[in-house]
């Protein structure tokens, strides 16, 4: 998202008097992870957003441009139980879910569930593509259905959960691709990139002077937002108006991917809702009440880019997702 969205405007300042209503709480997160991540402002906008929402995010990016700490430092800032899970070849499903122990002081039957770390707020699946497809149809359930099933027994999970995994687009060696179903529940496929010049002096002059950036409890990073924030940004942003041509538009625009002869896989209508909910998610984070057609184009690639597939021939003309995006945002017209 940092390529091609800004990020909404910023808070208007806060009276001593008066408590922070719930957008400028949330949106004082983003000052709280600039104290520690220099740049990316877009994709922590993103990673806001859905959490407005409680979309899921898979964050992509080749090694060393902060995704894990930019994940790490947006977890300080908000009030929330966060777990960090090291994906590895491996990794077992209930390494992530949990599972029935053996356990003499639990009564009849002598044992009990002890719960996988998936039992968060905010979970960070490093490297998720590093374990095999069975640990990784593990979560499925967990991210569509926000719960756990195990030995017949179907577990709530806390609210607000959601994922945040990392994987690097680079190195194939040793991973293994996330399956469509998979990729299908991400709310936002977000790539994160190089910092500008000016951004990674920044960075150094951060190193030379002594800062320790792995280190997050050492940082000044505090938490400005928790439960009570996001549930009543969500409940506004579920209140955003949307209106039927804009709803209209954001159909032709799913359509258009499943027509398109350079995709041999278009967006499912789990794809068109979840850009209708990343859209309004947008709005209220720019201040406004109601969805534009704007709204819509700034979320559509981070939305659709991971739920479509290239046709090999357009592969090999160096054709790529967001270019083929890009071209049908520019055929649908767009409501006035």
């Amino acid at each position: 998202m940092s390529d091609e969205v800004t990020s909404p405007p910023q808070p208007g300042a806060v009276s001593g008097r008066r408590p922070p209503t719930p957008q400028q709480s949330v949106l004082a997160v983003r000052d709280e992870v600039a104290k520690l991540v220099v740049g990316q402002e877009g994709v922590l906008s993103g990673l806001v957003a859905a959490l407005l929402v409680r979309g899921h995010v898979l964050l992509e990016g080749v090694p060393g441009v902060a995704k894990t700490l930019l994940v790490k430092a947006l977890a300080a800032s908000l009030d929330l139980r966060t777990t960090r899970v090291q994906f590895t070849p491996d990794l077992m499903p209930s390494d992530v879910l949990g599972q029935t122990i053996l356990d003499p002081s639990a009564g009849p039957g002598g044992f009990r569930f002890r719960e996988g770390p998936v039992f968060t707020n905010l979970l960070l699946a490093d490297e998720i593509n590093r374990t095999p497809p069975r640990t990784q149809s593990a979560l499925l359930e967990a991210m569509e259905e926000r719960q756990v099933s195990s030995d017949g027994v179907t577990r709530p999970l806390p609210d607000p959960f959601v994922v945040v995994a990392t994987q690097n687009p680079i190195e194939y060696e040793g991973t293994y691709p996330l399956p469509e179903a998979q990729l299908d529940r991400f709310l936002f496929k977000l790539v994160v990139g190089y910092p500008s010049a000016e951004q990674e002096q920044a960075i150094l002059q951060r190193h030379d002077a002594g800062q320790v950036p792995h280190d997050v409890s050492q940082s000044a990073v505090r938490a400005v937002a928790g439960p009570a924030e996001l549930a009543a940004g969500r409940a506004e942003v579920e209140a955003i108006r949307c209106e039927p041509q804009v709803l209209a538009y954001i159909v032709a625009i799913v359509r258009a991917t499943r027509d398109s002869p350079s995709l041999t896989l278009g967006v499912s209508p789990r794809g068109a809702t979840m850009l209708l909910r990343a859209a309004k998610a947008w709005a209220w984070l720019s201040g406004r009440d109601f969805v534009t057609p704007d709204d819509v184009k700034a979320m559509s690639r981070s939305t659709m880019r991971h739920r479509i597939a290239l046709r090999p021939e357009v592969e090999l003309e160096g054709g790529t997702a967001d270019g083929v995006l890009d071209g049908l945002l520019a055929t649908v017209p767009v409501p006035r």
